[in-house]
């Protein structure tokens, strides 16, 4: 009877047991076999699994002896998990203070933004001054093509190894023979895992990888990062599951016409998940920059019409930053609206607003066209404000004063409203020499933080209002400092 039951579970199993289909690229499973995957507009990525239909019953789990017993939490030591500084003043500011023993980071970003190049430096920097030798394997590239970029930057050192591979087993071969204290592997896309279906960079294929390096690194102690790809969409190529299983995201940004590079938290275990850094790309390769506000600021003989300059936050970092607007020539039908570097929507609706509310200006036929200066990319509502004293300042042929800030949300009645951390990006504005800021209600003399030492601030309710108070501005700071 036992036997009989038996070979009738195993039929219905068998008979339970249909076709799948899963996108080895994104993991999306559709229906039926597809060329081309329609999540991720893959070809040839859809491949045929099978998954069993049969329902697993419940079964009773006994219990085992912990292999470590549990503690009191003040009885266990945090010194294990002590950041360790990198050496790039920048990379540490955005982990928290350096690389965590054991502790895994992804770092994506587009081909040829400069991780690779930004690695190179830090495990060079690591085998200089942690202590310990740092390991680089490239999946990408010979390591004869490495050294050739580690010469040009200076990044040769006795204590940093370089290995070319592949292949999983050759890269846990590498940390058993070197024992390093940091671990980068350029990228994770490249390595495959042995006796795990799919091909290098699939879904099964990265999530096997990772998952096995970071359990790799727990055991041993080792800083681990892992280079990854992003989509033509800016995201982390591969299962969402990757960034669940490393303990840092971290996103490397930046502009191929611009030499500015930041490296932007997006998830952190180990400290703030919103702290950015500012790096510069030069011909040397790649180097921190700690006071990046100049960047972004121009310096005019006189005053120009059509610039304003805001204070944006990346982070918790506060960035002076000048927005620069020209009006165009009257045009028949759809007037374009161009910008770089500011959010096209948000400029449509600030134009709207100017329009209706002061009364002044006549935009629905101009083109208009506003960027930023130095490559950044702002595109929170605090620098709306400024975007609309930029146009204003065009379109009016009206200079503003060159130490005027602007802070501040624009709302479609035309009010000015409050923004965060308005006090630190006063602080900013001061220290690079601004005397006037002009900033939403609550956010003046009386709020907490206080004012700066010699800057005058000015609560403006409403669009008009500020309009007002830029056009008089260096008089008014004139009158002030006499």
């Amino acid at each position: 009877m036992t036997t009989s039951r038996t070979a009738n579970s195993q039929a219905r199993s068998a008979r339970s047991a249909k076709p799948a289909f899963v996108c080895d690229a994104c993991g999306h499973q559709p229906p039926k076999w597809l060329g081309r995957c329609p999540e991720c507009g893959e070809w040839g990525s859809v491949i045929e699994s099978t998954v069993t239909g049969a329902v697993v019953s419940g079964r009773v789990v006994s219990s085992r002896i912990p292999s470590e017993p549990a503690r009191p939490i003040a009885t266990i030591s945090a010194a294990p998990a002590r950041a360790v500084p990198t050496g790039v003043g920048e990379l540490d500011r955005v982990l928290g203070g350096g690389l965590v023993p054991g502790a895994v980071v992804l770092l994506a970003g587009e081909p040829g933004v400069g991780k690779s190049t930004l690695l190179l430096d830090v495990a060079q920097q690591w085998a200089a001054g942690a202590g310990t030798p740092s390991l680089v394997v490239s999946g990408e590239e010979s390591v004869s093509q490495v050294r050739l970029r580690a010469e040009r930057l200076g990044a040769l050192d006795e204590r940093l190894f370089l290995a070319s591979e592949s292949d999983l087993g050759a890269v846990l071969g590498h940390l058993d023979a070197v024992r390093p204290g940091l671990l980068v592997l350029d990228s994770v896309q490249t390595i495959s895992a042995p006796g795990t279906e799919g091909v290098p960079g699939g879904v099964t294929q990265v999530r096997a990888v990772t998952a096995a390096l970071v359990a790799i690194a727990k055991e041993r102690g080792v800083a681990t990062v892992l280079v990854g790809h992003v989509t033509k969409d800016g995201q982390v190529a591969g299962p969402r599951v990757l960034e669940h299983l490393v303990d840092v995201v971290l996103h490397f940004e930046g502009d191929k016409h611009s030499s500015l590079r930041l490296v932007r938290g997006v998830k952190n275990r180990f400290g703030a998940a919103d702290e950015v850094g500012c790096f510069e790309m030069h011909e040397g390769g790649i180097s921190s920059l700690a006071d990046p506000s100049g960047l972004f600021l121009t310096r005019y003989a006189e005053p120009v019409p059509g610039t304003c300059v805001t204070v944006a936050m990346e982070g918790r970092r506060a960035l002076v930053t000048e927005i620069q607007a020209l009006i165009g020539a009257e045009v028949n039908g759809s007037p374009r609206r161009t910008v770089s570097g500011l959010d096209s929507a948000r400029l449509a609706m600030v134009l709207a607003v100017l329009e209706r509310r002061t009364q002044r200006m006549k935009l629905h036929d101009r083109e208009v066209f506003a960027a930023t200066v130095g490559g950044i990319r702002v595109v929170e509502p605090a620098a709306d404000l400024a975007v609309a004293l930029a146009v204003a300042s065009g379109g009016l042929n009206l200079a503003m004063a060159p130490h005027l800030v602007a802070i501040g949300e624009v709302g479609l009645t035309g009010e000015v409203r409050r923004v965060g951390a308005v006090g630190r990006r006063l602080a900013e504005a001061a220290r690079l020499g601004f005397k006037f800021a002009l900033v939403p209600p609550g956010c003046g003399p009386g709020a907490s933080g206080g004012t700066p030492s010699g800057m005058r601030v000015e609560e403006v309710g409403d669009l008009r209002t500020a309009l007002q108070w830029a056009a008089t501005a260096s008089a008014s700071v004139g009158d002030h400092q006499e």
